[in-house]
């Protein structure tokens, strides 16, 4: 068979002969590397055009997207809730959830197929899904429609791993660390167009507000670009693997089992937990069953790939190296982290702080310009050091200070809550762009796609069961709205027959109703509003109580990965110019 990378442009001296799988023969990347042991000077020095870099650039406009739309579905949970759910903000989790729950289902399968069929094309047709999603969710009315409509934009994240993989893979290995922290950059701009747009869309002091049409209006505007400027500028040659297997040789090598087990083990997980206290409680057979059940078919998952499947979407050759597996239970914390403080930041700043939504935007989007800064400083510090293991402890440590800060925070604390942004900003920056590196540096060069599947979707299962947990801690609190309000307002002479209207109107934030209500005066509708902020200040501390847990045991384990500075070298693993594109004659004369 021929050699792969070499016939992909990789240089001469780097460039090894090894089959498509692991089990036919893989060198292993620490011999590749080791004439980069004295010094990275004696490699041969790629010369990159114009070609590679727009490949990136595409690249990086598609993650900019998806941000905009998955940051958008956290900031605009409560506005759309309460506009197409007629007061109520029932279903608002599933909003957020579905985006989760369809990129940890889909990323392994996605990553999977592109190795047989080419990344181009679940890129290019993937993010034209999105454009379709969004245009479903401006055009909602009901809540139903909008959730459809976010499950369908899921399906673009289901190439989210393809992105980072791309990124890494047309540049040398030692500037990967460039490569994530160029899709950081863009996750980072996409986070604040999104918070500053969702802001202005949505400004007004009346909860119940169809600015989000026009904020995914907007939204298929940027996945349609998106789409043009990945088919114009990624292009890359077919692979040895495209070639060498027909169709249903393709498909007959696909990991359909542990897809199914994935999909319905994963849905029904999440199903089971994000009913719970919403509203059966875990004795009800909603929760209990659904989510034993979907543990089961977990459970089957695991045993299948151990010991039936060594090669399907958990390849084995992926955990021979120990930082791999490392680095997926610290990304399953990181997206627990993540969607945790994407869903909650933003829903308690505009509870208990301020009434203007462009300044709920502005707050939440401190922390996505500092992660600009932290992306790129990481980046720099991993491509020039050659290390990995403490700045990833420290990026979770931070990430346990933002935490910590948070579960302090209540009704009084609203000048301190604009400065805490900064700390998740800049653990948000660091760890995305150092734990991708790590994985694929990892990881053989022919499973990069994989790996980054793996990565991406333990990322969001992480991220769609922290928003069940999540959202059953919240809810167990709210549960005792109704109590606290009526301690609250009783003493002052509110008529008892006028505390189940006060509570409601409160809860479904219908404002304009609580003046006709009996008996009630300022001071009573003072208390009462005083009572629900409270009551949201108690869930919230439950979600930040939780999520700094997840996130300090991610800080312990990174400790125990180990530094891999001798796969920093210049090999490119699946480069989309030619060789003699990258190299001049002289330097093929001295490889």
């Amino acid at each position: 068979m021929a050699d792969t990378a070499r016939e992909a442009g990789s240089p001469p001296s780097t460039a090894s002969e090894h089959g498509q799988y692991p089990e036919k023969g893989t060198v292993q990347s620490s011999q590749l590397a080791a004439s980069d042991t004295a010094s990275s000077r004696s490699e041969p020095r790629p010369h990159l055009h114009a070609k590679t870099f727009l490949a990136v650039f595409a690249i990086c406009v598609i993650y900019f997207v998806q941000i905009y739309n998955v940051v958008g579905s956290g900031a605009q949970t409560n506005t759309i809730a309460i506009t197409l759910g007629n007061g109520s903000t029932a279903g608002g989790v599933w909003l957020s959830s579905s985006i989760a729950i369809g990129t940890a289902v889909l990323s392994p399968i996605f990553s999977q197929s592109a190795d047989y069929w080419g990344r181009r094309w679940f890129l290019v047709l993937s993010t034209l899904i999105g454009a379709v999603g969004s245009i479903i969710v401006a055009r909602a009315t009901s809540m139903n429609m909008a959730i459809a409509g976010f499950a369908i934009t899921s399906i673009s994240y289901g190439a989210q791993p393809l992105l980072h993989a791309v990124s890494s893979e047309v540049l040398p290995r030692r500037y990967r660390s460039w490569g994530q922290a160029a899709d950081l950059v863009a996750n980072g701009l996409g986070g604040v167009t999104a918070l500053l747009c969702s802001g202005a869309f949505s400004r007004t002091s009346n909860v119940p507000s169809e600015g989000f049409r026009n904020y995914w209006y907007l939204g298929t505007g940027l996945f349609l670009l998106a789409t043009v400027l990945c088919f114009v500028f990624y292009n890359p040659p077919q692979t040895e693997r495209e070639r060498s297997f027909s169709f249903s040789e393709k498909l007959g090598k696909l990991d359909w089992v542990g897809y199914f087990l994935l999909t319905s083990g994963i849905v029904l997980f999440c199903i089971g937990l994000s009913w719970s206290e919403n509203p059966f409680p875990w004795s009800d057979a909603h929760v209990s069953a659904t989510f034993g059940v979907g543990m089961a078919l977990i459970i089957a998952l695991a045993v299948y790939e151990t010991f039936f499947k060594k090669d399907g979407m958990f390849h084995h050759g992926l955990f021979k190296n120990r930082n791999f597996p490392i680095v997926l239970v610290c990304l399953f914390c990181e997206g627990l982290a993540f969607f945790g403080a994407n869903n909650y930041f933003a829903f308690q700043v505009g509870i208990l702080y301020e009434s203007d939504a462009l300044l709920v935007s502005t707050r939440y989007s401190i922390a996505m310009f500092v992660s600009l800064f932290s992306a790129v400083a990481t980046g720099m510090y991993c491509a020039h050091y050659k290390r990995v293991r403490w700045i990833t402890v420290a990026s979770f440590c931070i990430f346990v200070a933002f935490f910590a800060c948070m579960s302090t925070s209540g009704v009084g604390t609203n000048n301190e809550v604009w400065g805490y942004p900064v700390l998740l900003g800049t653990a948000l920056g660091m760890s995305l762009c150092v734990l991708v590196t790590v994985a694929q540096l990892s990881t053989p060069p022919e499973l990069i796609a994989i790996a980054s599947g793996l990565v991406i979707g333990l990322r969001s299962l992480g991220g769609s069961v922290g928003l069940a947990i999540y959202n059953a801690l919240l809810n167990g609190a709210m549960g005792h709205l109704g109590d606290n309000i009526a301690k609250a307002v009783l003493p002052l002479g509110l008529p008892p027959q006028s505390v189940g209207p006060l509570i409601g109107a409160l809860a479904d934030h219908h404002e304009e109703l609580i003046p006709k209500i009996e008996g009630v005066t300022p001071q009573i509708i003072g208390a009462g509003v005083e009572a629900l902020k409270e009551t949201f200040a108690t869930g919230f501390r439950r979600v930040w109580i939780a999520a700094s847990c997840f996130v300090a045991l991610a800080a312990i384990l990174a400790c125990f990965l180990k530094e891999e500075g001798k796969e920093f070298n210049m090999r490119i693993d699946n480069p989309i110019e030619k060789e003699e594109e990258l190299y001049s004659d002289v330097e093929r004369a001295h490889a």
